[in-house]
């Protein structure tokens, strides 16, 4: 005797849906009845006989799935995202060296500056936004574990104790133990998709922290640069103050002697008012600058202090290092990041038509029960019992492939912004770099002009050629082109940092795909 499948199939706007049998191997039948209802879930199930096989239950509801219509069931393939191409540099004056003879993963120190190690160190250790990374490292590494979950079969232990007491009656007392086994088969490898789009975030929140890592180092480099920036500034701001300081007291006593006129007291007055201002603000962006490192070493700020020093003696000028656009695209952690949140959508894709294919559920469950602790064990009931569930007509499973196939544009757009960004860094990082350099000839030609005007204005004034006015004059043009090659140098400083940060910053060049297929493809290499 044939034996008989029972379902009850609803499909989208098919009121008219008629009787329909289809008979399939071992005279297995199943019956789809008429309805007129429009939307509710397909479900098939029946208790197997222990001889029935799981190929049987996949033939049934795989011609189930004939009957609902056709659909996209296979995972895209991965597919390198479109991105803008470039082909060289616009600045190729300002390369001096190739990026595998510059950038190393401690790329700060060619900068040749032993506390600039100690500071990255320490900020590498402490800095709480790279915490934040790696403990988000943590978090999605525990979920790929989450994701493999779903293959594994569910159990689930019960115990009661049911105690009943009525008037007139003896108290009875009912004890039941029990035990239940599901397991959702993934024939189709549905949860091995979702395993996969885990793994690709995984790696996108490592090149997160590699993103994080090598904006922590640039900035630590930056601030501390603009710290011994300061304190230069403020040494030559010290001493020009000291210098017209000693020129008020001659002036001041020139004029009780009626030498001089009270304006000029009042002018050398005046002009150390305004060097005194600007002092003031130099300690104040010192210590702005102090407190922002603090924090990125994870010192609370006031507690950290910074030894003076001078930023031309200290630190040197590394040479500026160069990159093929397609060397870019492999380092920069922010591109790799993108590229795998691109991999993890699209495997989101295949995962979500997956879960358009029919699944099969085995479901076990056994207890005991005996109103006497001495008869429990004999008191045994246990059933098994094969479902078998058809997914395809349910309109969230096909929603979601629709919102998946959406989301993959977002981050194959997203991508290419990544990309066009990091083009537009690099090419900011070099024009910079080139013309801070020019502007530096030119400034150190200038303070070599002015120290010569400087010396002959001042040999002047002492033979009364000229007024101490032009003095003041000529100190205070020498003085700001001092401040600006100061200022040229610790800029050409950051700019280099910027342009390792913009190439990737020594990290290695990463090829995106999912674990599978690169260890396909080292198999098949060692094969080779």
């Amino acid at each position: 005797m044939p034996r008989t499948w029972h379902a009850t199939c609803d499909c989208w706007d098919a009121p008219d849906l008629t009787a329909v049998r289809m008979t399939i191997s071992q005279g297995l039948t199943v019956s789809h009845a008429q309805t007129s209802r429009s939307t509710f879930p397909l479900s098939l199930s029946a208790a197997f006989p222990r001889a029935a096989s799981l190929r049987t239950a996949a033939a049934i509801a795989l011609g189930a799935a004939v009957l609902c219509g056709c659909a996209e069931f296979r995972a895209p393939e991965y597919e390198h995202p479109d991105a803008p191409a470039k082909a060289e540099w616009s600045r190729q004056e300002a390369i001096s060296v190739s990026p595998e003879q510059t950038i190393v993963p401690d790329w700060w120190k060619s900068f040749g500056d032993p506390y600039l190690d100690k500071l990255v160190d320490r900020a590498i250790s402490g800095n709480y936004d790279i915490k934040v990374l790696a403990s988000r490292i943590g978090v999605a590494k525990a979920q790929i574990g989450e994701a493999k979950a779903g293959a594994l079969p569910v159990f689930d232990a019960t115990a009661n104790v049911n105690v009943q007491k009525v008037a007139g009656v003896p108290t009875s007392k009912q004890t039941t133990l029990g035990g239940t086994v599901s397991w959702d088969i993934d024939i189709w490898g549905k949860v091995e998709k979702g395993v996969q789009a885990q793994k690709a975030e995984f790696h996108a929140t490592e090149a997160d922290w590699r993103a994080g890592y090598l904006t922590l180092v640039s900035d630590v480099s930056i601030t501390y640069f603009q710290i011994l920036q300061f304190d230069e500034q403020i040494q030559t701001q010290d001493r020009t103050l000291a210098r017209n300081r000693q020129i008020l007291t001659t002036y001041d006593a020139m004029f009780h002697n009626g030498l001089i006129p009270k304006t000029r007291v009042m002018q050398q007055q005046a002009e150390i008012n305004r060097l005194t201002k600007d002092l003031l603000e130099l300690h104040r962006s010192r210590d702005i600058a102090e407190n922002a490192l603090a924090t990125l070493v994870g010192v609370p700020a006031g507690d950290f202090k910074v030894p003076t020093g001078r930023l031309q003696q200290r630190v040197q000028l590394p040479p500026v290092p160069a990159g093929l656009p397609s060397r870019l695209l492999e380092r920069r952690p922010d591109i790799i990041a993108a590229e795998y949140r691109v991999l993890g959508a699209n495997n989101l894709i295949g995962q979500a038509r997956l879960a358009q294919l029919p699944t099969i559920s085995l479901t076990g469950n056994a207890g005991v029960s005996s109103f006497a602790l001495a008869g429990l064990m004999k008191a045994f009931a246990g059933g098994f019992m094969p479902s078998i569930n058809l997914p395809m007509l349910d309109p969230n499973v096909r929603a979601r492939v629709k919102t998946s196939e959406a989301q993959i544009k977002v981050a194959q757009a997203d991508y290419g912004r990544t990309v066009i960004n990091a083009f537009e860094e690099v090419e900011d990082a070099l024009v910079n770099v080139d013309s801070h350099k020019k502007q530096r000839i030119e400034l150190q030609q200038q303070v070599e002009q002015l120290k010569v005007v400087n010396a002959q204005v001042e040999a002047q004034v002492r033979e009364g050629v000229v007024s101490q006015l032009d003095v003041f004059e000529s100190e205070r043009s020498l003085l700001t082109a001092q401040q600006a090659l100061l200022a040229a140098h610790q800029q050409i400083l950051a700019d280099t940092v910027t342009l390792y940060k913009a190439l990737g910053g020594g990290w290695p060049a990463t090829t995106v795909r999912n674990e599978r297929e690169e260890r396909n493809n080292g198999s098949n290499q060692a094969r080779q």
